[in-house]
């Protein structure tokens, strides 16, 4: 293989993995034809002419391109600027590794990834204030739903906060404004961050980013973008201005004099509406109280009449609609919501569902939008924070047989952007020497797969494809997790070359 942004006409002797597989013949290699971005033909390795430049991949596995369906993507190509916090084990601990941090060139420190629920002290402002004196500090939670400021933050913001912890749309604020940095350089970070992304085997995200992405797709498109497909989401501060535009979820969205790279890459997304706080921040509406604290149930943060009305002029204007839902009560709320409107689109997490509700999503054809590495990285909390929950923690092969379709996602950067991880975790529910997390929720490598694509590899499909250095349908766990992405093609044009 070459380096280089080449377009490629013939993958030669691959085998190819999930939909599409019909095409081998005696598990015989085979080659794909590629031409005007599609797939053209498959054929036994030899049996036609070779088109244009070929990716000889001999001993090598093919899938069809794989989809982050969940990607905060601003955040998450920001994060390597940003100090980890994932290893503090107390609040004394992330405070003091805030104090060696150096500011950003706008004067403030930000560090991402606590995990605050496990700690044996709590996050205080005296705490905050003594390690990181005058400079603006800025912790944000692993869940993004809360964060934790000192006294120089919460004045530059304009909060108050009495123990320095603001949570959901207080912290959102903040997120939005740390995320506001300048479009170029925004820009260059998300360019890198597409970069690692294609190294992974992504063709395409959905993006949840909180800010009008019907400008800066274009923009990004125009300035040289070309890594993978982007559907973008809007949030109801912003629906007005979408349905006044004329956004439609699924309709392009570019500008004529887009670089032939970026054609056909943008699209609109759905509308995002988030119902309920997340576990960390002990905040999802759940039916029983968290321990210890007989009082707090969560909290729906969009009353039910208004989520109905919501979904009402989303449905109306032609847009989707993916609802973040992640304790029971916030997904009943969404499902009625859903069959009171005909609305389409999804529910977002679904981290846990009353079994009463499972065939729900069949019936109504919503898609069950779902992270599978939350349920390893969360399953201390989980078994800590909802071990008194009768409905079922983070689903997956129980929505499945209650006719659920599933789409995998990330939620990055709560977890990393690799499609093969949420595939592991799926298929494993570990990551580690311990035993997977009830294992009873596990699914098939091949469900795994459906999940994480959007096309087959078959004549006719887009020639997003994957060349994989392991056959992923025998590859254990840790295999999946660790995958070797030899190649990654996006309508037949290399955006990744591996070794």
């Amino acid at each position: 293989m070459t380096d280089g942004d080449a377009v490629i006409g013939t993958i030669r002797a691959t085998r190819i993995v999930g939909p599409g597989r019909e095409f081998l013949i005696d598990d015989e290699p085979v080659d794909i034809h590629i031409a005007d971005g599609l797939i053209a033909d498959i054929a036994p390795t030899g049996a036609l002419p070779s088109r244009g430049e070929v990716l000889d991949v001999e001993g090598a596995w093919t899938v069809p391109g794989l989809w982050d369906n969940h990607v905060h993507t601003v955040q998450w190509a920001l994060t390597a600027e940003r100090a980890p916090l994932g290893h503090a084990v107390s609040a004394a601990a992330a405070a003091h590794a805030m104090s060696g941090v150096v500011p950003l060139p706008d004067g403030r420190r930000v560090g991402t990834g606590f995990r605050d629920a496990l700690w044996p002290d709590r996050p205080t402002l005296e705490l905050l204030d003594a390690a990181t004196g005058a400079v603006p500090t800025y912790l944000i939670n692993a869940d993004v739903h809360s964060v934790w400021l000192n006294s120089a933050a919460l004045a530059r913001e304009g909060f108050r906060s009495d123990d320095g912890l603001l949570r959901e749309t207080d912290a959102f604020e903040i997120s939005r404004r740390l995320n506001a940095v300048d479009a170029a350089h925004g820009d260059s970070a998300m360019r890198r961050a597409g970069e690692q992304a294609a190294a992974r085997g992504v063709t395409g995200v959905v993006d949840f980013d909180m800010a009008w992405g019907a400008d800066a797709w274009p923009r990004r498109i125009r300035d040289g973008f070309a890594a993978h497909r982007v559907e973008f989401a809007v949030y109801p501060f912003d629906l007005d201005r979408a349905i006044a535009a004329g956004l439609r979820t699924g309709e392009p969205h570019e500008e004529p004099d887009a670089p032939a790279a970026g054609r056909g890459l943008v699209h609109m997304g759905p509308l995002k509406v988030i119902t309920d706080g997340s576990l960390g921040t002990r905040t999802a509406a759940c039916s029983h109280a968290y321990p210890h604290d007989p009082d707090n149930f969560g909290m729906l943060t969009v009353p039910s009449d208004e989520l109905v009305d919501l979904l009402t002029r989303a449905a109306g204007a032609g847009l989707a609609v993916a609802v973040h839902a992640i304790g029971d009560r916030a997904v009943t709320s969404a499902l009625d919501a859903f069959t009171t409107t005909g609305a389409v689109g999804s529910i977002e997490h679904v981290q846990l569902v009353r079994h009463a509700d499972l065939a729900r999503f069949g019936r109504l054809g919503v898609v069950a939008s779902v992270q599978p590495q939350h349920a390893v990285d969360d399953r201390e909390l989980v078994d800590r924070l909802w071990s008194g929950q009768t409905a079922i923690g983070y689903p997956l092969a129980s929505l499945r047989d209650a006719g659920a379709e599933m789409r995998f996602g990330s939620d990055a950067p709560v977890a990393p952007l690799d499609p093969w991880q949420a595939i592991s975790a799926a298929v494993s529910r570990t990551e580690d020497d311990r035993a997977p997390w009830h294992p009873e929720e596990r699914i098939t490598i091949g469900q795994a797969l459906e999940a994480s694509v959007r096309t087959s590899l078959r004549p006719g499909e887009p020639a997003d494809i994957v060349v994989c250095g392991a056959d992923p349908l025998v590859a254990s766990g840790e295999t999946l997790r660790g995958m070797p992405v030899w190649a990654t093609l996006l309508a037949g044009r290399r955006t990744h070359a591996g070794s």
